[in-house]
């Protein structure tokens, strides 16, 4: 293991390897926060970021579920990592901003996702006042089964 110089900035990586900092979002207030500090992240240790977003089709539970002819959460996914990718790069127009959208459960998909990152960032998505101290099921996965670390964003209430 190669030791950090004093007051060098970021990890240590092999020589020719790039930096990544992965992040997940799923449009929730709070993945939009762990988007923002992930890139601050990024920036500060001339890291890439990869913006992973999951999607699936709703679950229907035995009903049968009414879609528009024209419902495409395929698209409506990568529509939205567009919009969260070019928002973010106009906050940091110097990042080196990549996407992953993918079909898939997120938990599995960012650990994935994790393989040969530096960081990954996910937002935790407590509800209320006792279960809020809690981990959520997305963000307890990652930080058990990540190939890097890990940092659980959460909101300030």
């Amino acid at each position: 293991m190669t030791a950090q110089a004093a007051g060098s900035r970021g990890p240590s990586t092999p020589a020719g390897r790039a930096k990544r900092v992965v992040v997940g979002v799923d449009g929730s207030a709070v993945s939009v926060g762990a988007l923002d500090w992930a890139a601050q992240q990024a920036e500060r240790t001339g890291s890439t970021l990869e913006i992973v977003l999951a999607w699936n089709w709703p679950g229907t539970y035995g009903w049968n579920l009414p879609l528009s002819d024209d419902y495409d959460p395929a698209t409506d996914a990568h529509n939205a990592a567009a919009a969260l990718a070019a928002d973010t790069k106009r906050a940091h127009p110097e990042l080196s901003i990549t996407t992953r959208v993918e079909l898939g459960y997120p938990a599995p998909l960012l650990v994935e996702a994790s393989k040969g990152a530096d960081l990954l960032v996910v937002g935790n998505r407590g509800h209320g006042e006792f279960v809020g101290m809690l981990l959520g099921s997305v963000s307890e996965y990652c930080a058990t089964k990540a190939h890097c670390p890990v940092i659980i964003y959460r909101e300030n209430d």
